[in-house]
């Protein structure tokens, strides 16, 4: 990977994902991205994982793990309140990096980027709401790149969108909002649809009973995200009441197999959020000639997005026929989506 193209990847993040939502990874970004040392070292990252979040995630880190250093000051995460940026906010972080060079590129080297987004369950809700009520059978889950597996218990979380309803399990311990753009607004079950069977697949599953990959998970958090933080601990704690079934390996590759161990009177739903620009060209399209097999003889739903552009799509096999919909855009941590289906 080029500097230039390295520095772009930097000012993308400013731009494109921190402006309005983080103030303070933005204003790194825009300045690591002129600076030739740092670039350097993001060299170290593997070809495909996201540059930025892999830089961001391993010195928050190493500060979450008790590393003394003033750049701590600046993170809401860990002092309250947290100095605004100023003049030295950039020349500690870059010392801070400097200081520990030796332990972030290995982190660089070897951990990935797997953010369990819960709130991203505010718009997988009404996706598997109106899933159900095309088919009305019970659903098996397949999750793509499912890291700790917080995802795939969004049947046991609550939601609302705004309107003064509840939707979901009106008793759960996490209840996500998220808010719905556009003229159009989904018809959603007032309770969970049934689940036949869940599985979750990932190159590197995130055991949360591991205090380390717990962190890690946690470092992926931005400082000033202290909702996201809370929903994440929160999830972890439905996860130890509801285990599922996370099997480690590539999920293209597995696909198939895992398929043929479903309920035969179940849908088969197969799904991943903003991983799949993670993913090899060819594992993609090797993945939707899977799924295309799998529909001429199974009814089958794919949801995801990040494949070939940024918005949400559910392509499906019904009876044998293909469908494709695009339902919209959505933010990258859940706070909105639109709705177009």
């Amino acid at each position: 990977m080029s500097y230039s193209h390295l520095s772009r990847s930097f000012m993308n993040f400013a731009n494109m994902e921190c402006k309005g939502s983080s103030e303070l990874y933005e204003f790194l970004s825009l300045q690591v991205a002129e600076d030739a040392e740092l670039l350097g070292m993001c060299l170290a990252v593997p070809k495909g994982q996201p540059v930025p979040n892999l830089l961001f995630g391993a010195v928050h880190y190493l500060l979450l793990k008790g590393k003394e250093h003033p750049l701590k000051n600046y993170y809401q995460s860990m002092t309250h309140p947290p100095m605004r940026i100023d003049d030295e906010t950039y020349d500690h972080f870059k010392d801070f990096c400097e200081l520990h060079r030796d332990e972030i590129i290995p982190i660089l080297k070897s951990r990935l980027v797997q953010t369990n987004e819960v709130r991203r369950c505010g718009y997988l809700y009404p996706v598997f709401s109106w899933i159900y009520t095309q088919v009305e059978k019970p659903l098996s889950l397949i999750e793509i790149g499912t890291s700790a597996g917080l995802q795939l218990l969004w049947d046991h979380y609550s939601y609302s969108y705004g309107t003064g309803e509840t939707y979901g399990n009106k008793n759960a311990r996490v209840h996500i909002t998220s808010e719905v753009k556009g003229e159009h607004f989904p018809k959603m079950l007032s309770e969970s649809p049934p689940i036949a069977s869940k599985i979750g697949l990932d190159l590197n599953i995130s055991e949360l009973s591991d205090p380390d990959d717990y962190l890690w998970l946690k470092s992926l958090i931005w400082p000033e995200h202290q909702e996201r933080l809370e929903l994440f601990d929160q999830a972890a704690d439905c996860l130890k009441d509801n285990p599922v079934n996370l099997v480690e390996g590539d999920g293209v590759h597995l696909l198939t197999d895992v398929v043929d161990t479903l309920p035969t009177d179940s849908l088969i739903c197969i799904f991943h959020t903003h991983v799949a620009n993670q993913i090899p060209t060819e594992s993609k399209h090797e993945l939707l000639e899977k799924i295309a097999k799998i529909g001429s003889n199974r009814d089958v739903f794919h949801i995801y997005n990040n494949m070939w552009d940024r918005q949400l799509h559910v392509d499906y096999f019904l009876n044998g026929k293909a469908f494709k919909n695009t339902i919209g855009d959505t933010d990258g941590h859940g706070r909105w989506f639109e709705w177009n289906l």
